[in-house]
């Protein structure tokens, strides 16, 4: 029969280690329940905690002038920079003034604050309702034509019993002269993008877009991409020429999509605040912008066709780089 331990109702919890001899017991405190005690000590010092209080607060700033330093150096991914190219957006109108584009018309405008609406420039060739320079030049004229009568037609109302006029053929001359110049007017000012929609100017944007970054006009001004230093094991195939303008290359869609995004956040931060359907479509075209940016700097590997891209129309890299939030 195994022999009975007299001191073994002694032992009270696991954690403490109890040791008792005859008259004498002492205990063992375990290296968890010193931390633990050290812990609730350190949470019970007001000194302790104002020093954890001032790293959190001294990091979280730090956090966010990292931030705002990354933020810079990558620039704004909606707008970029302003150029004058992006700038021309608003007016649908070049920016790049011509030697017979700077030669003015004659219309002066009433006050210096306020300027009448109609093409500023002799060559404005962007108008409303699809018409043209020439077309409006010779609708101009043939209305003038049909409003200017004959000499002939003159004397036979001069004829007639019922005609009374007291002017002189020099006043009905001038006075006939005002009256074409203000129909011409009116039919500029009808015709001008300054009274047209926004739809408008963005038909307008699109068709200078494709004329000035489409590879049909790029190609004869442009350097080609830098060529891979990976020969290519086969011969490659001439490449097939190309037949009317180029509006589906990357280049031409980024500047599409840019004139879009300008035009859809200068609504937001004007018109639209709680515009929930439009904030979901402006980062769909931020997104899809930078898709086709990265493409594009992977395609031409960083060469001339992406950096005139880029400074033409002042994109930063935050448009392409890291992830858009907005």
């Amino acid at each position: 029969m195994p022999p009975r331990i007299p001191f073994f109702q002694c032992l009270k919890a696991p954690s403490v280690t109890t040791t008792a001899y005859c008259s004498r017991s002492f205990t063992l405190t375990t290296p968890a329940q010193a931390s633990t005690q050290t812990q609730r000590r350190r949470h019970h010092d007001p000194y302790a905690i104002a020093q954890a209080k001032a790293r959190k607060a001294a990091n979280l700033s730090r956090q966010e002038v990292l931030k705002k330093e990354r933020a810079a150096a990558l620039g704004d991914p909606i707008r970029g920079n302003t150029t004058p190219y992006v700038q021309s957006f608003d007016t649908a109108i070049s920016p790049e003034p011509t030697t017979d584009a700077i030669h003015t018309r004659t219309r002066i405008p009433q006050s210096p604050d306020t300027d009448v609406p109609g093409p500023q420039t002799e060559k404005d060739e962007h108008l409303n309702f699809y018409l043209s320079r020439s077309e409006l030049d010779q609708g101009v004229s043939h209305s003038q034509w049909l409003s200017t009568p004959s000499p002939s037609d003159l004397r036979d109302l001069e004829a007639t019993s019922n005609y009374t006029d007291d002017r002189t053929p020099d006043q009905r001359l001038s006075d006939q002269k005002l009256s074409a110049e203000t129909a011409s007017e009116a039919l500029r000012r009808i015709s001008s993008l300054s009274l047209g929609s926004s739809k408008d100017r963005l038909r307008v944007n699109r068709q200078r877009c494709i004329a000035s970054f489409g590879r049909h006009n790029t190609d004869t001004t442009l350097p080609p991409k830098p060529t891979s230093t990976i020969q290519p094991t086969s011969q490659t195939l001439p490449k097939t020429p190309r037949v009317g303008q180029d509006t589906g290359s990357s280049e031409v869609q980024i500047a599409i999509l840019t004139a879009k995004i300008r035009a859809l956040a200068e609504f937001l931060e004007t018109r639209g605040k709680g515009d929930k359907v439009n904030k979901r479509n402006l980062r769909l075209l931020v997104h899809r912008r930078q898709k086709l940016l990265r493409y594009l700097e992977r395609k031409e590997r960083g060469g001339a066709r992406f950096r005139n891209c880029v400074e033409t129309l002042g994109l930063t890299e935050g448009c392409w780089k890291g992830e858009i939030s907005l």
